[in-house]
């Protein structure tokens, strides 16, 4: 049997993404709004700085290496999908539905609702319009957004490109200006205070929280039958993408720590900021606010971009509505996806309903991760399997990441037992629903 999948369907999406293209992608869509806020989150459970800076690089590492096992994937399949396409074919048509089932009702909509509601809370500093004047905001940006990506992938990836660019460009800014200015400022975080260990459970606790910082490095991989010579760019461009961004995280939170006391970074609610505040003064918060809006819109445009990819692939596998496969005779982009994405993903937004959803059922995304790294296992011993890219490290990379996910949800069971029986519940609907769709076809 081929495992490149011999019953594959050859894409209508033209392929117009260039290696920077991808590269921008990762970058774009991981650094969204989380490491102006996750960064309090990790420090409430650890003691010291050391500490702290160890959980940041750790989680880079462990990003890395299932970026590795994915770039391997993609390599040996890049057609558009990816990650659906990975669970379909390693495992079997069911693994692949659950994937885009858990995407389309809560996960994927569910980022795009929450960055969108991030977005409209930090223009809502600038023009005051309270709670319903929020919810329109967020519901307008993720229809102005997709609209971009409905009129063409070029002009899609064309944006989020550019914004990615605009992003990193602010992160040096910040980086530069915070070691150059912290001065006086950063004397009281400069102080070393004895403290005890860290809890093993606690470490672990603060390295899941970092872990969602570094969330949607995977989302490359739906693009690839749009992607020039996908084999190679999207390995690469995971690979370069993910580097960037833990380079950016570590500099940022030494930043964070050089300005800022311990005790602040941990009190902190809006931890970038009170940075920005301590560095230049109150106007600090004001220009943060604008480099959050763009940092947020950046990453809204690439996971606006990449999910409806999937939903076309499992329209054109017959286990997914027909329409939802339909391409736009002119933009050539899986239109009817996109908007059926942007209606979901608004009414998310506008009634605040991605909260319980999205915090029920993201962490069983590291349930496929796990899964994921899992076929390799299964892949190379399959005789015919060729990828054009090896991943480094095998087999201790892909055990080391297979342990790591599971270790996030059964830490997810034991600290919140009802939310996570529910989240997995949403998940497992999704089989009964599978097979009565192939009972009626």
């Amino acid at each position: 049997m081929d495992c490149a999948r011999p019953h594959a369907i050859a894409s209508e999406l033209p392929a117009a993404l260039t290696r920077v293209n991808a590269i921008a992608m990762v970058v774009g869509t991981i650094i969204g709004a989380s490491i102006f806020v996750q960064p309090s989150e990790i420090a409430r459970h650890l003691h010291t700085p050391a500490e702290i800076m160890l959980v940041w690089t750790a989680c880079g590492v462990l990003t890395l290496f299932g970026a590795l096992v994915c770039a391997e994937l993609a390599s040996a399949f890049p057609e558009t999908g990816g990650f659906y396409v990975f669970m379909r074919d390693v495992f079997s048509p069911l693994a692949g539905f659950l994937w885009g089932w858990a995407m389309f009702w809560t996960m994927h909509t569910g980022i795009i609702a929450a960055i969108a509601v991030v977005f409209a809370r930090y223009a809502d500093y600038f023009l005051r319009l309270g709670d319903a004047g929020v919810r329109g905001i967020a519901v307008a940006i993720i229809l102005a957004v997709s609209a971009v990506n409905y009129v063409g992938v070029r002009v899609g990836s064309g944006v989020q490109t550019v914004l990615t660019g605009a992003k990193l460009l602010a992160v040096v800014l910040i980086v530069v200006a915070g070691f150059a200015m912290a001065g006086s400022a950063g004397a009281a975080a400069a102080v070393a205070t004895p403290a005890p260990p860290t809890e093993a459970s606690a470490f672990l606790l603060a390295m899941v929280a970092g872990l969602f910082a570094y969330g949607g490095w995977h989302m490359v991989t739906y693009t690839a039958g749009e992607t020039l010579m996908p084999a190679r760019t999207i390995p690469f461009a995971l690979l370069a993408g993910v580097g960037i961004v833990t380079v950016c995280y570590i500099a940022l939170n030494l930043v964070y720590l050089a300005v800022l006391p311990l005790d602040a970074v941990r009190s902190s609610t809006r931890i970038a900021a009170d940075a920005a505040d301590a560095l230049v003064g109150r106007g600090g918060s004001a220009l943060l606010a604008a480099i959050v809006m763009v940092s947020s819109l950046g990453g809204l445009t690439g996971i606006v971009l990449t999910g409806p990819r999937v939903y076309y692939s499992m329209a054109r596998d017959g286990v997914a509505f027909r329409w939802l496969g339909y391409v736009h005779p002119r933009f050539r982009t899986p239109s009817h996806a996109i908007a059926a994405q942007a209606m979901w993903a608004s009414v998310l937004a506008a009634t605040g309903a991605y909260r319980q959803l999205f915090t029920r059922v993201i962490y069983t995304e590291w349930l496929f991760f796990a899964l994921m790294a899992a076929g390799l296992f299964v892949l190379r011993r399959r005789r015919e399997y060729s990828p054009a890219y090896r991943a480094w490290g095998y087999p201790i990379v892909p055990v080391v990441f297979i342990v790591t996910s599971l270790a996030i949800v059964v830490n997810q069971l034991r600290s919140d037992p009802w939310d996570a029986l529910l989240g997995l519940g949403m998940v497992a609907i999704g089989a009964p629903i599978y097979y009565l769709w192939h009972a009626r076809r």
